[in-house]
């Protein structure tokens, strides 16, 4: 049996970030189970440029967005328009596949087709999977939001909630085109909202609902209605899930998660990618401590669970208490709420979001704009 400083399970974003991190100084092997990194595609693709430099590649950008309108249940419309670019769309496989080269160029080995099947930490680990046994001293668990390393910590390692996600690429040029359109509302995205994201001749048209509401394609012929796209070309279906709310633990016995499957995800937009690349360094150092120390027991490991904590946890934290708020919301609250984010007062600050950081909203806001919504989220409660 194959000796491994690490073994990462996953060659997504995750997962390579955390093999070119340790692949400096350990030998590190990434077991994807797909032909390569970057298939299937289960992402919008729109990226902030904090992501871009996080993830330390330039995949193709499609196209730059300076803001959205947003569409209310009741017809209501607010569009918000910074000077400066809020996202980026950009080809997330070539992202995924420029990610795996620079892991590789560090000194990680990929092997492909390849699944993880389960492993053991007795001692050291022994990790099996499709192509064989692997030992190594330390598993990363990158193998996103059905996670078979994350359940192996424990039937109740599960996130909070998931949501699904059902998009399409169609053939339609929009006019307008560094704005995305985002619609609310219990018709076309129950639970959470739709996007419509332009980039050239084509637009990007997807939602997300909460599970209880069922399969989101079941929405999509509504938003399309709505958006106009009825008949337009298709040119490829996407589909997936997103764990939102964390995970009870990211570390374990010679064991740590990354990206989706330690929940790693923002729970207003559902993106991953900031949390686990600003959560890379954490697991880093505790890796590099625990070379050196020879200690992997999931007291030394625990330590990575703080950092990226600290990293990142506090947007995480805020954000899923604004979730729950939302989810609360019905379709009349929302176009109460659509009469005071139309306030210029609340625009402005709308105006200068950022991305990545959606939750900061609130504490710039007006007292005098937070005391108006508070009925609202105590009608919703209530």
């Amino acid at each position: 049996m194959t000796m491994r400083d690490a073994v990462v399970i996953g060659g997504g974003p995750a997962g390579s970030k955390a093999a070119e991190l340790l692949a400096r100084d350990r030998d590190v092997l990434v077991l994807e189970e797909h032909r390569e990194s970057g298939l299937p595609v289960e992402c919008a693709g729109l990226v902030t440029d904090d992501v871009l430099a996080l993830s330390g590649v330039r995949p193709d950008i499609l196209n730059r967005l300076y803001g959205a309108n947003v569409f209310f249940p009741g017809g209501g419309t607010i569009s918000v328009r910074s000077s400066w670019p809020k996202a980026n769309v950009i080809d997330r496989a070539d992202l995924d596949r420029r990610m795996a080269w620079r892991a590789t160029d560090a000194g990680a080995e990929y092997r492909y087709n390849d699944r993880y099947i389960g492993h053991t930490a007795t001692g050291n680990v022994k990790v099996r999977s499709t192509g064989g046994e692997t030992g190594c001293s330390l598993l990363i668990g990158a193998d996103g939001h059905s996670s078979s390393t994350a359940m192996s910590l424990g039937a109740g390692n599960g996130p909070r909630e998931y949501v699904r996600g059902f998009q399409m690429d169609l053939r339609k040029k929009y006019d307008e085109q560094d704005m995305i359109n985002i619609r609310l509302g219990s018709e076309v995205a129950p639970g959470f909202f739709s996007w419509e994201i332009p980039f050239g001749d084509n637009v990007r048209v997807g939602l997300c609902t909460s599970w209880p509401a069922g399969p989101p394609a079941v929405y999509m012929k509504a938003l399309l209605k709505k958006a106009g796209l009825e008949d337009a070309e298709v040119i490829r279906k996407y589909s997936g899930k997103i764990p939102l709310g964390g995970r009870p633990k990211t570390y374990g016995e010679r064991i740590m998660l990354i990206g989706d499957a330690a929940g790693q995800v923002k729970p207003v937009s559902g993106g991953g990618l900031f949390p686990a690349l600003k959560s890379a360094d954490a697991l880093k150092e505790t890796a590099e401590s625990s070379f050196i120390s020879g200690d992997f027991s999931e007291k030394a490991l625990s330590a990575y669970e703080k950092k990226w904590k600290a990293a990142a946890g506090r947007e995480m934290r805020n954000g899923y208490r604004l979730r729950n708020a939302y989810l609360k919301l019905r379709d009349i609250d929302l176009d109460r709420a659509f009469s005071i984010a139309s306030r210029e007062s609340v625009r402005s600050v709308l105006d200068e979001i950022n991305l990545d950081r959606p939750s900061s909203v609130v504490s710039c806001m007006r007292k005098r704009d937070l005391a108006s919504l508070m009925p609202i989220l105590m009608r919703a409660l209530l």
